[in-house]
């Protein structure tokens, strides 16, 4: 799909990736623009994708596939925290690089919150680490009413670099656009 298509943010869905997502999965998890920012390394091989299909993502508590029309165009992930840390839960995503700028992410990221407080019960904090230069992604959680708490600096390592991160959060209370 081009990108010049205008596409209908309600036809977009999320679903649990299933083993047939390989071929879509490896077109945005083997694409540099796309991992840039992600903690996995883009992907080489079809083994690869069905590999992390099948060993994370399908058992995972909440790893999705962002959908058009059943087709996987994008990941999305809530990871619940436990113990004394259960009232928090990491938000991460990943969209393919044809959908960007269209408001894909942030439609997929506000259906996700909407599940993830209804499936994670105790979580009243989502929080979002993003690298201080990925600009769009810190867009897509301000438009969804994340609060910008700050930069963390050289916080993490990602693909052999250590990493400012801006830390954004979206309390159970607070309003979503």
């Amino acid at each position: 799909m081009a990108k010049e298509m205008t596409i209908d943010l309600s036809k977009i869905t999320l679903r649990p990736y299933k083993i047939s997502d390989a071929d879509d999965f490896l077109m945005y998890g083997g694409d540099d623009k796309v991992t840039r920012f992600t903690r996995w390394n883009t992907f080489t091989s079809m083994e690869e994708a069905l590999s992390y299909i099948k060993d994370y993502c399908i058992p995972h508590p909440y790893c999705r596939s962002i959908c058009i029309a059943d087709r996987s165009i994008g990941f999305i992930i809530i990871v619940p925290k436990s113990g004394g840390d259960r009232c928090r839960a990491d938000v991460g995503y990943a969209l393919a690089a044809a959908y960007w700028g269209q408001g894909i992410a942030a439609r997929a990221v506000k259906m996700a919150i909407a599940q993830g407080l209804k499936e994670f019960p105790d979580v009243i904090r989502f929080q979002a680490l993003v690298e201080l230069e990925n600009k769009a992604s810190q867009r897509v959680l301000e438009k969804l009413g994340f609060l910008r708490e700050g930069v963390l600096r050289k916080y993490s390592l990602n693909k052999g670099k250590s990493r400012d991160m801006v830390m954004y959060s979206l309390l159970s209370t607070d309003p979503i656009p």
